[in-house]
């Protein structure tokens, strides 16, 4: 039963979407860090693959006649593998491959936007969750 409780709507879904998240924003956060470092390229990982996995594990769940219920099984992509409790990236190096003359590719404008972008998928993601975990509280206790 509380499996069903788990798998239940959008929670395994949002929940992708946090790991993703989190690991992403320390990534990005590695390459804030060293933006000043000599010959340091940044390195992300595409987050489109990413929507693209679960928008497939979703309508695959759909397509099992499950609905809003069971297991969201996401395929692995280049850059994010999928395991059974969590997420691990694979990151690439990004860029316009215009180097500086340390041999540095930085645009900390593009870093920064990306860290504001992670930091609100991320914080939506944790809002849908608390609404849902807040409706199961209300149907336990069964009050308004």
């Amino acid at each position: 039963m509380i499996e069903g409780l788990n798998n239940a709507g959008s929670l395994p879904v949002m929940e992708r979407v946090v790991q993703f998240a989190a690991r992403r924003h320390s990534l990005i956060a590695d390459n804030v860090a060293n933006v000043s470092t000599p010959g340091f390229r940044p390195l992300d990982v595409s987050v489109d693959d990413f929507q693209a996995a679960l928008g497939q594990a979703v309508d695959a769940r759909r397509e099992r006649g499950q609905g809003h219920f069971g297991e969201t099984r996401l395929e692995s992509t280049s850059t994010v593998r999928f395991e059974n409790h969590g997420v691990v990236l694979e990151p690439a190096p990004i860029g316009a491959n215009i180097l500086f003359q340390d041999g540095n590719d930085r645009s900390l404008e593009q870093l920064m936007q990306g860290l504001v972008e992670n930091f609100l998928t991320y914080r939506t993601a944790v809002e849908l969750m608390n609404n849902q975990f807040d409706m199961l509280d209300v149907a336990i206790r069964e009050r308004v």
